[in-house]
């Protein structure tokens, strides 16, 4: 049975997603745009239904689209994740969807063989030649993220699985176009949208936000009644001194949410956390059942593994369009099928699981 730790491991390799520039509600995009709000992009030959809430039946509003695609893969990959936005669904998982979509890198002829195709697949490095989370180069980085901290196509990761089936991708690349595009029966509400940059956490090593964090935690303490100053020293002192903090009589949400707020305080602006099979960051203490909360994968059977979160600090930057229109949560973590699967007769999005988990006190980060 796989565990989960309410700390990620400070080597673990964490991406963090900042807001950026805005686009304009008439500015086409393109569906490897890494995006807050607006309409999500879907390519032709697949067609997206807009998602209903699972609990009051509403149509969703569309909260963010992820450009991820996996190294060795022919396929570009993009995760779309939408909320209900009735208060009464806040906070409830069920309430919320997410959308993985799966498009051919490049399409060959079916007669080309095994051999074609993996030149195909050693034709473009994902690592070195996309761009930002799929950003064009015109848009200017985040205020805080300097040029050299940006990677280019900082989503590339590589599953741990065996080589793609050679067959059932020559069986993909053959398939004919079909597909509607999105649909969207209703007209749902649509939050602004803006770019979403990248950084590398460790680039915010040694920047650490400490008077930021302080005010946050003293926050805490004045609203739940806390001890403010044991949870400072304990998550700055030395490693004794922590492990004797960690034996303490603090309430263990308390301790969590130090953690979380200590670890966020390196870049207090991230909106969205992102560790391919990582471990996520909680905001309280997630149930012993976790484990066995995530599902397998619908579509194949296999497990899911983590892969992002979004933050709290996301939901202040959900302007909508039409006004009073929001969504509010503490955390948001994806967890998606390991094996990333996709049928050669796919013709929709496959629907991965999503854990919230409701904010303390979501004034902190506005």
């Amino acid at each position: 049975m796989a565990s989960y730790s309410t700390c990620p491991p400070v080597k673990q390799s964490v991406l963090l997603g900042l807001k950026d520039a805005s686009i304009g509600i008439h500015e086409a995009c393109s569906w490897d745009t890494n995006k807050i709000g607006g309409l999500p992009d879907c390519a032709h030959p697949l067609t997206m239904r807009y998602p209903n809430c699972s609990v009051c039946s509403s149509s969703l509003i569309h909260v963010v689209q992820v450009y991820c695609p996996l190294e060795g893969s022919l396929f570009h990959r993009v995760l779309n994740v939408f909320a209900c936005i009735s208060k009464s669904c806040w906070g409830n998982s069920e309430s919320w969807k997410v959308l993985r979509s799966q498009y051919l890198e490049a399409r060959v002829e079916e007669k080309q063989d095994c051999s074609v195709l993996q030149e195909v697949l050693s034709a473009r490095d994902w690592c070195e030649e996309a761009d930002d989370w799929g950003m064009d180069d015109t848009v200017e980085p985040q205020r805080d993220a300097h040029p050299d901290q940006l990677k280019p196509n900082a989503l590339t990761v590589s599953p741990s699985t065996k080589e793609p089936d050679c067959t059932v991708q020559m069986q993909s690349l053959s398939l004919a176009d079909r597909g509607q595009g999105l649909v969207i029966p209703n007209s749902p509400p649509v939050f602004q949208s803006h770019h979403i940059s990248v950084v590398d956490e460790e680039d915010y090593a040694g920047y650490v936000d400490v008077d930021h964090a302080q005010k946050l935690l003293n926050d805490y303490q004045q609203r739940e009644g806390v001890d403010v100053e044991e949870l400072i020293s304990a998550g700055f002192a030395a490693k004794g001194e922590q492990e004797k903090y960690e034996k303490s009589a603090t309430k263990s949400r308390d301790r969590v949410f130090h953690q979380f707020m200590k670890r966020i305080s390196l870049c207090h602006e991230q909106i969205l956390r992102y560790s391919w099979k990582g471990q996520p960051l909680f905001i309280t203490s997630p149930p012993s059942s976790l484990p066995d909360l995530v599902p397998k994968c619908g579509a194949c059977g296999s497990g899911r593994v983590f892969e992002f979160q979004l933050m709290p600090a996301l939901v202040s930057m959900l302007a909508s369009v039409d006004k009073g229109v929001s969504v509010e949560f503490g955390t948001a973590l994806v967890y998606t099928c390991e094996k990333s699967c996709w049928s050669s007769d796919q013709s929709s999005p496959v629907e991965e699981f999503i854990f919230i988990q409701e904010d303390p006190d979501q004034s902190f980060f506005r």
